[in-house]
């Protein structure tokens, strides 16, 4: 995707000129040329934490430094990195320097820093990652939803599936499906369903739902192998080396989809796209 590269970097630089800032996941990912959704999503996959965690540990960084360099008041660093109580303050700071703030004005003090992170550009790829761009109808899929926010949906998605199995859930929907959908582009949450096709006319059981997915250009990614290494593993190559050198296409849509077959040891990820 053209100027994919540009548009983290900016994005990340954004966030760091802006630390002492309130940030706004919406204009970040503005930086980015993607929608909050993927932006979130991406970042969490490409770096291994969120958003969030990253301006999180920026800004202790930032305000460990500040305290032992400074005459500054522990009280006004916690409202210059965002805090909206020293209380609040010195709990993260104590989980992330395992100190007080108060304690790290004195001299010697051990200190944690985490750096910020910056585009390098190496050399990679040279490997195949198999896909095909695919026109897909409007469908429709019923599912058991819920709502999850991007700081934590990657701990409790697999115990929304772990609940929907112990509960015998796989007699009413079995899981072809795992699809993303976002609900507010300015919003952290999106809705997660458990699905499996929709069969018009057929009764839809109390605490589940139908959704319509749009018509639309897939590309589709196959993921052979056991779950959920062989998912991951390309989940990863799609946004560290297919989409930033892909000139053809752009993401298009707030959602995305997971497709569990039958067969075993086999699976796809569903990406909508538009020609760039």
């Amino acid at each position: 995707m053209k100027g994919w590269n540009e548009g983290i970097a900016n994005a990340l630089a954004y966030i760091e000129d802006n630390l002492a800032e309130e940030l706004d996941i919406t204009q970040i990912a503005e930086k980015a040329h993607v929608s909050c959704f993927y932006f979130q999503k991406i970042f969490h996959v490409l770096c291994g934490f969120t958003v969030g965690e990253y301006i999180r540990n920026r800004r202790l960084t930032l305000a460990a430094q500040e305290l032992c360099s400074s005459k500054i008041k522990v009280i006004d660093a916690a409202l210059k990195y965002g805090y909206d109580s020293p209380d609040s303050f010195a709990r993260a700071f104590l989980k992330f320097h395992g100190i007080s703030p108060s304690a790290a004005k004195e001299p010697g003090v051990r200190l944690n820093s985490f750096a910020p992170l910056k585009i390098k550009l190496t050399l990679e790829g040279g490997t195949m990652l198999e896909y095909k761009i695919v026109e897909k109808a409007q469908f429709t899929v019923m599912g058991r939803a819920r709502r999850f926010n991007m700081e934590t949906s990657y701990e409790e998605i697999p115990k929304f599936w772990q609940e929907h199995f112990a509960d015998g859930g796989q007699k009413i929907v079995c899981g072809m499906y795992g699809i993303c959908i976002d609900v507010d582009n300015d919003s952290k949450e999106f809705d997660y369903l458990i699905a499996d096709n929709y069969l018009p006319g057929n009764e839809v059981p109390p605490g589940y739902e139908t959704r319509v997915i749009p018509a639309g250009t897939w590309a589709v990614f196959p993921c052979p192998g056991p779950l959920p290494k062989a998912l991951q593993e390309v989940n990863t190559r799609i946004w560290n080396e297919w989409m930033p050198s892909c000139q053809s296409y752009r993401i298009a849509g707030n959602y995305n989809i997971e497709m569990y077959s039958p067969e075993p040891d086999y699976s796809e990820i569903w990406i909508p796209v538009e020609k760039a």
